[in-house]
């Protein structure tokens, strides 16, 4: 049962969906299903430390997506 990103291409609002098989997602705005699905980051942790990863190959973090931010490594 994954959790996606969606932004409705019809009145611009972003949201989250859980999406059960084939499901159909409307926009809970406008009920438009002229919908694209976005990339997000999935958090990740690791003994006492946590990292955002980002699907789309960005080495930043979520909060300043500098390759070589210091408060995420």
């Amino acid at each position: 049962m994954p959790i996606y990103e969606y932004k409705c291409l019809a009145c611009n609002d972003e949201f989250e969906a859980l999406v059960f098989g084939n499901d159909k997602i409307s926009c809970p705005q406008c009920k438009s299903l002229d919908l694209e699905r976005l990339m997000s980051a999935c958090g990740h942790k690791s003994g006492s430390e946590s990292t955002a990863s980002f699907s789309s190959g960005s080495s930043g973090c979520a909060s300043c997506s500098s390759s070589n931010c210091s408060s995420c490594h």
